[in-house]
């Protein structure tokens, strides 16, 4: 259950309708899901995080297969089941196997094991690592 109502593109302000209209031509999907329908309870916060993923997940140095199999990773050590589900879905639109989310997987697991180790014996970061 959410603990806040989703707000319906026919329930939404003129103001949240825009922000909708840019997230389905930008997807080219034809629905808005429930993240954005939590998010427009404040349209300031939905119209600030729509225009950072825009931004931040748009092609770059990174392709954005490996943009959205990092937030797959992230999603996944936070523990928030939403956003894996959802960029796991957009990893697999954008080319991802399932080998491939194995492998992932994998390191996500391999990584969470290594940092706990390293964080919990607090030895310290060798000088050849830094700049």
């Amino acid at each position: 259950m959410s603990l806040v109502t989703l707000v319906e593109y026919r329930d939404a302000s003129p103001e949240v309708q825009a922000v909708y209209d840019d997230i389905m031509a930008t997807r080219r999907v034809d629905w808005i899901n429930n993240f954005w329908k939590a998010l427009a309870n404040d349209p300031t916060t939905l119209t600030r995080v729509w225009e950072s993923v825009k931004q931040v997940m748009a092609p770059g140095a990174l392709d954005p297969l490996v943009k959205e199999m990092i937030y797959v990773a992230v999603s996944a050590t936070n523990g928030c089941e939403y956003c894996t589900w959802s960029h796991t879905a957009a990893a697999r639109k954008k080319g991802m196997t399932d080998p491939m989310f194995m492998e992932l997987m994998a390191v996500v697991g391999l990584a969470n094991e290594t940092n706990r180790l390293a964080n919990g014996l607090r030895f310290p970061v060798d000088p050849q690592f830094k700049p």
